[in-house]
């Protein structure tokens, strides 16, 4: 089994099962994470997704052995089929997806992590745009977010020159919201987890919309739109709990409608 996938409290977990090859993808593993994607966004019962890899790894990126088979997918197909629709998913999900990085992220597995809104790494991850050393550019999203996160100049440096960036500096440099230490590593990113399914979800879905249409949007366009979202948000059932708790001076009780 490629994919491990478990439910508990409200969290969907994706543990990517291919621990010999460092987790890389191929066309199982990716095809596998689609469907329990889209099962889970349509789980009135999940409300906070969580990826990370058994192993050593949290994903090496493409099992370089399926896309040079005779008989295997073309990299165009590839790219197509298996990347594209998973970094599109991570960024429509109307839920907070957090990428739990416990050892290596390299390629597409690096590209993956950048792409869910909460990235939490172990203290001994690293992080590696290893599309260089094979003669590749860089995909899943990754010319697109890593200029965003760290700046044109760093993210031309790190896809050319295939640097592996140690979690500590993946943090220093904004593309990560937090080192853990390897002891407490797994406990704390379902922590995290924890937090956000446990958080007026429906306002975190409009709040990932919004910065979603940052990446086009000019400034006039952003605040018409924040003013949009800001009322669709007082309309939830959660503003209404906030506001109430707030009031009453209690903890509130969300539940994400």
């Amino acid at each position: 089994m490629s994919l491990i996938t478990t439910k508990k409290n409200n969290i969907g977990i994706l543990t990517f099962n291919r621990p010999d090859v460092f987790n890389s993808f191929n066309k199982e593993l990716a095809l596998a994470i689609q469907k329990v994607l889209e099962d889970y966004a349509n789980d009135p019962e999940i409300r906070a997704i969580m990826l990370t890899g058994n192993g050593k790894a949290f994903c090496a990126g493409q099992d370089l052995q399926e896309a040079i088979a005779d008989n295997g997918l073309e990299i165009e197909q590839i790219v197509d089929e298996h990347y594209n629709p998973i970094i599109k998913q991570l960024r429509s999900i109307e839920k907070p997806v957090i990428a739990a990085v416990n050892g290596v992220a390299a390629g597409a597995g690096a590209n993956i992590a950048l792409a869910c809104d909460v990235v939490v790494a172990t203290e001994s991850a690293s992080f590696i745009q290893a599309f260089s050393k094979i003669g590749l550019v860089p995909d899943s999203g990754g010319t697109f977010t890593l200029p965003r996160i760290v700046g044109f100049g760093k993210a031309s440096a790190l896809m050319m020159l295939g640097d592996k960036i140690s979690a500590t500096e993946a943090e220093r440099l904004g593309m990560i919201y937090k080192v853990v230490s390897d002891d407490s590593f797994m406990e704390e990113a379902k922590g995290v987890a924890q937090k956000l399914a446990n958080m007026p979800t429906k306002g975190l879905a409009y709040t990932k919309h919004l910065l979603n249409q940052s990446f086009v949007n000019n400034l006039d366009e952003q605040l018409e739109l924040e003013k949009k979202w800001q009322f669709k948000a007082t309309q939830t059932d959660d503003y209404k709990e906030g506001v109430n708790a707030f009031i009453e001076k209690r903890k509130p009780e969300f539940k994400g409608k």
